[in-house]
């Protein structure tokens, strides 16, 4: 299997499974990572994912091998050119991580490349081993970061993104950090578990609907000016504060306790 799955509480965790050619994303992974974000959102029982690689490393970019073979194939009457089925197969995965409204959280070592540079970027928390090294190789490959552009420009906004993009520029773990690229760095693998361990402890503590809630406000705020969101943000507070989740969240607040939903570890 190109990925593994394994969930732990309400934790479900992800990890690419080709650490032969450093986790590279073929064509067949990406479309596994979509469906199983997609069976994620509608799992109750998931509040988290976490994504990493297997063998010492993140994810190199694209599969070289996949490229070259939509490369040599000809279109068929009514479909799309190979590689562009390829690149939108690619793009649509991101986009479903960039949309998933639950907690998103990736542990970065080794390469983190290309496509795989482009998949932190959708994260909303990036934890980095110290042995990660991030470049955007797409143009001394002779190719474009296509489908993680708009992604770049979020993450790292518009002068950075261009600066990586056209100089295929190295980035190490303390760099990415100062970058925005990854929000902490550790220095061994157990540092690195603990900050882990941590940051999805804080998520757990948060409320899942408000969390996914918050996560849907949030996106839209990326296409729409402030004076045009004052009223749906009023709809889906008021929404929120009526739900059972939130007069619970209320609750426990006045009574100083933890929230029912809350694991009990962490209460």
């Amino acid at each position: 299997m190109d990925i593994e799955t394994e969930r732990t509480g309400g934790v479900l965790t992800i990890t690419f499974n080709r650490p032969e050619v450093r986790n590279a994303m073929s064509r067949a992974m990406a479309t596994s990572l979509r469906d199983t974000v997609s069976e994620a959102e509608s799992d109750d029982d998931v509040r988290a994912v976490v994504l990493r690689g297997k063998g010492g490393h993140f994810c190199a970019g694209g599969d070289i091998k996949d490229m070259a073979a939509a490369r040599g194939s000809e279109a068929k009457e009514g479909e799309d050119d190979p590689i562009v089925a390829l690149s939108q197969d690619f793009g649509r995965m991101v986009e479903s991580f960039a949309r998933f409204p639950k907690p998103v959280i990736v542990v970065l070592e080794g390469a983190v490349m290309g496509g795989g540079f482009g998949i932190s970027c959708v994260a909303d928390v990036a934890l980095a081993h110290q042995s990660a090294k991030f470049r955007l190789s797409e143009t001394s490959l002779g190719l474009i970061p296509a489908q993680i552009a708009p992604f770049l420009v979020e993450r790292l906004g518009y002068s950075e993104a261009k600066r990586l993009a056209v100089t295929g520029a190295r980035l190490d773990a303390a760099g990415a950090l100062k970058a925005g690229l990854a929000h902490a760095v550790y220095e061994d693998d157990d540092a690195l578990a603990a900050g882990l361990n941590a940051t999805l402890a804080d998520v757990l503590r948060c409320a899942p609907r408000a969390t996914m809630e918050t996560k849907r406000l949030l996106f839209r705020t990326r296409f729409e000016p402030p004076d045009a969101m004052v009223g749906y943000a009023a709809e889906r507070f008021a929404a929120a504060a009526r739900s059972a989740e939130g007069q619970e969240g209320m609750m426990a607040f006045i009574q100083k306790r933890p929230a029912a939903w809350v694991p009990e570890e962490g209460k």
